[in-house]
């Protein structure tokens, strides 16, 4: 496989080696772009990408900024990046052939934001979902994972509100939550942070919302820093993994008896067939109940209460020394 033309673009080196340990090619993942384009462009679409690149030889990296070359078709939003104090020129892959262009750049990777482009230029949007992201321990098997997932889905059912579910494409799984436009970025965060808290509450031998790592004890963590401005990686994104493993959208039924390796760029598509069990499983976007959001408010935000607290045992150790 040499060169290819699709889509009104030209692909090259489509039978060189994906990444290490891919096992597959570049070829491989413009076929799997192509092939759920239609399925995938719906999450990224007006949100702006961040895409994680590999070029032979190298170490992936995160590209945010669009390079010099990037065609003009490719429609874009130019937002204020305060950590590195400019501009940046952020993707809006809202077509499949934008899918497609990243994958000639070897982009493996897409992460969106759970915001909108229009409404992170003064932060004046609102979410379109809040997430939950469940991190199992280290050489914990995904059984782990399953069992904190379910806390969640209890957590949430018992506020009158659901979830879908997919892997992370990684060790661990996404639940997403829909929820109705309108809602205040602060009072989303807070929604958030309670219901990992009530889900810990449930099982709290099970799962931690600790954010410093040492503190978690082995315990799966439910993360719920995943909030305003943070991104989070796209349903039917591949990851650079072994065996280039994509995120794939599960029934809560299925949970338990699947395996994350499965879901490949090679074996994927055959799995969806002419689904889209993303849309399908996808709850409408639903009110927050005042109770949750309140309780929410009470709770610190987990990375501003780690920085402190980091602080705190750096200055304990120096008076131990």
């Amino acid at each position: 496989m040499g060169d290819d033309a699709r889509a009104g673009l030209k692909f090259s080196s489509l039978d060189s080696p994906l990444f290490d340990g891919a096992d597959a090619t570049k070829g491989d993942l413009i076929d799997y772009l192509e092939a759920v384009g239609e399925r995938m462009v719906p999450s990224l679409r007006d949100r702006p990408l961040s895409v994680v690149r590999v070029r032979p030889g190298q170490e992936p990296f995160m590209q945010k900024n669009l390079p010099k070359y990037t065609p003009e078709w490719v429609q874009r939003a130019t937002l204020w990046a305060g950590s590195s104090r400019r501009e940046i020129s952020y993707a809006l892959c809202n077509d499949v052939r934008t899918l497609l262009w990243f994958g000639n750049q070897r982009a493996v990777e897409y992460h969106v934001t759970l915001l909108l482009a229009e409404g992170l230029v003064d932060y004046s949007g609102s979410p379109t979902h809040l997430v939950l992201d469940i991190d199992p321990a280290p050489d914990q098997p995904f059984e782990q994972v399953v069992g904190a997932a379910e806390l969640i889905r209890r957590a949430l059912e018992a506020d009158g509100l659901a979830g879908a579910v997919k892997t992370s494409g990684s060790k661990g799984v996404h639940i997403f939550v829909p929820v109705v436009p309108g809602i205040d970025l602060e009072d989303a965060a807070a929604a958030t942070r309670a219901i990992a808290a009530r889900a810990e509450r449930l099982d709290p031998a099970l799962a931690t919302t600790a954010f410093i790592r040492e503190d978690r004890g082995g315990k799966v963590f439910l993360d719920s820093t995943r909030a305003g401005g943070a991104t989070v990686v796209s349903v039917y994104s591949p990851r650079i993994r072994p065996g280039a493993t994509v995120s794939f959208p599960v029934s809560w039924s299925d949970l338990p008896s699947v395996d994350p390796h499965d879901f490949t760029i090679r074996t994927a598509v055959k799995l969806l067939g002419q689904r889209d069990p993303w849309s399908e499983l996808m709850p409408e976007p639903q009110t927050l109940p005042g109770d949750l959001i309140a309780e929410g408010h009470t709770i610190p935000v987990a990375r501003v209460q780690a920085m402190h607290e980091g602080k705190r045992r750096a200055r304990a150790a120096r008076r131990d020394d």
